[in-house]
């Protein structure tokens, strides 16, 4: 078992990022990303708690500045029941455990020889991008839609970041 690390720190929001404008996230300082994971500068999986609330599969992005940072969606803020400026209690400890890919995701895969290909060619981290996004969907309508979109996005070869650039353009049209 991998080294449980704590610490406090507080929420914080990105300002005028560009794409990051807007984000909540907290801070992981060098030193502690080390005591994880020794050495790594490159996005890795942890888990632990937020507070008391529970977190697994939860990615650490590294800035460039150094340390990295622990974006946190809507479903962890309303876990925590705290926002922005908040003081919270961290305890992380390294994540070796993958999440299956959306099983129906891989349904749909098995009939697109050329998505089905190309999605084996990205990096599992990547392939994770479009499965939890699908997975995350809150309806049945939602979930078909992101699948729909994910197949045409994998056998036009586009990456995650590509696909939802492109939806964000139609959606503005």
């Amino acid at each position: 078992m991998t080294e449980m690390v704590s610490f406090n720190t507080h929420i914080r929001q990105f300002e005028e990022q560009g794409e990051k404008t807007g984000w909540t996230y907290i801070e992981i300082p060098q030193d502690i990303a080390d005591a994880l994971l020794p050495g790594n500068r490159k996005s890795f999986r942890v888990k632990g708690k937020l507070d008391q609330y529970p977190i697994r599969f939860i990615a650490l992005l590294p800035m460039k500045g150094g340390g990295f940072i622990m974006l946190l969606n809507a479903v962890m803020r309303k876990g925590i029941a705290k926002g922005k400026g908040a003081s919270l209690k961290v305890q992380l400890s390294l994540d070796e455990a993958w999440k299956p890919i959306d099983p129906d995701l891989l349904l749909c895969l098995e009939d697109s020889r050329e998505a089905d290909h190309f999605f084996k060619s990205l990096p599992p981290g990547h392939q994770r991008y479009f499965s939890n996004w699908i997975s995350n969907a809150k309806t049945d309508v939602t979930k078909v839609k992101r699948i729909a979109a994910s197949m045409a996005a994998l056998q036009r070869r586009m990456n995650f970041g590509a696909m939802l650039r492109e939806l964000r353009e139609q959606k503005g049209r």
